[in-house]
């Protein structure tokens, strides 16, 4: 295993040793993820083997071929989907950036995600209450990162109350948060799309609170979620601290269908409380659905049929109401969105 060492002599996450021809590259943009905040752990490990690859098929400079290329994504024998989709499109970063470096390098198609019967936890009004309490008191029961006195209340607002992704919200910069008019821009997207989302009242007044604050210690250019070196906080410790705040809030790790409570399932209860009020209030399915859609940055509608099936489960009046629209827009199976 290879240890980096970050700032200020830190020790950043160990990785694997990679040999093959595109060792150094390999490395390097694996610094470059981890640069911009990125939990490379998975990324690391499935570089290892594409390195692996490149050394058994001695694979050079002179490119990856069409050959090669199918090769990788090829399925294995005995691989599981859910490993051929994890390896493939892990890796398939790296090839473009081994093409936008200069190598020649055939291109390669995403491995469609293998269904699942998974199903997101939608937290309950209860647990936002007593989530947020803790939230709210961390930072003066657990010393540490001064600055998570007053960071944690907003970080985690700006996932529930805005519906973002941990990445795209750990990404913000100074220059990314409109206070005057009371939006923020996401910049480093899922799909790339750049998007922006307009805070709440009660956010925008906690946000300029916030920036009274902090912002004046920092450029433009700076990230607002911090660790105490200045450096974007990390998705893995976040989502460390997320299963701490669940346990002092005396809350479940585990749903009543068994699967662990995610941090990112407070994206998916942000969805489905927001379709349920556009929908209370009057407004029309076919309007409502592409306003949700866009706004939780999803390429199609069709993306966030996840969120607007679960609503309809937790609120069968909806099921009553729009069952002939829902089959008419999706069909009947339901396919999980993010």
């Amino acid at each position: 295993m290879d240890i980096r060492t970050g700032i200020g002599g830190r020790t950043k996450m160990k990785r694997p040793k990679y040999h093959s021809f595109f060792a150094e590259e390999i490395n390097a943009f694996l610094d470059y993820r981890e640069s911009t905040g990125m939990d490379i752990s998975a990324d690391a490990r499935y570089q290892k083997l594409l390195d692996n690859f490149f050394t058994e098929n001695d694979v050079k400079g002179t490119g990856i071929t069409r050959e090669i290329a199918d090769l990788w994504r090829r399925k294995r024998d005995r691989e599981s989907e859910h490993h051929h989709y994890m390896r493939v499109n892990h890796t398939k970063r790296m090839l473009e950036y081994l093409f936008a470096k200069g190598f020649p390098v055939a291109t390669i198609r995403d491995v469609k995600p293998p269904k699942s019967n998974f199903v997101p936890h939608i937290y309950t009004d209860d647990e936002i209450k007593r989530y947020f309490l803790v939230v709210d008191s961390y930072g003066e029961t657990h010393p540490g990162n001064m600055k998570n006195r007053v960071q944690l209340s907003v970080l985690f607002r700006v996932l529930y109350c805005c519906g973002c992704r941990i990445t795209e919200t750990l990404m913000l910069r100074v220059k990314d948060v409109d206070l005057h008019e009371g939006f923020f821009r996401l910049k480093v997207t899922k799909g790339n799309k750049e998007r922006i989302v307009v805070m709440s009242s009660s956010l925008h007044t906690l946000m300029q609170r916030y920036a009274d604050m902090t912002f004046h210690m920092l450029t433009e250019n700076d990230f607002i979620f911090t660790n105490r070196y200045g450096q974007a906080l990390r998705r893995d410790w976040v989502e460390d601290l997320h299963e701490r705040l669940l346990a002092m809030a005396n809350i479940s790790a585990l749903s009543e269908n068994g699967y662990r409570k995610r941090l990112h399932d407070w994206r998916h209860t942000f969805a489905v409380h927001a379709f349920k009020q556009m929908v209370d209030s009057g407004m029309d399915m076919y309007v409502s659905l592409p306003i949700l859609s866009a706004y939780l940055g999803h390429s199609s509608i069709a993306a966030t049929e996840n969120y607007v099936r679960l609503a309809t489960v937790l609120y069968p009046y909806l099921q009553e109401r729009f069952n002939t629209v829902l089959d008419k827009l999706f069909g009947k199976e339901v396919d999980n969105g993010n």
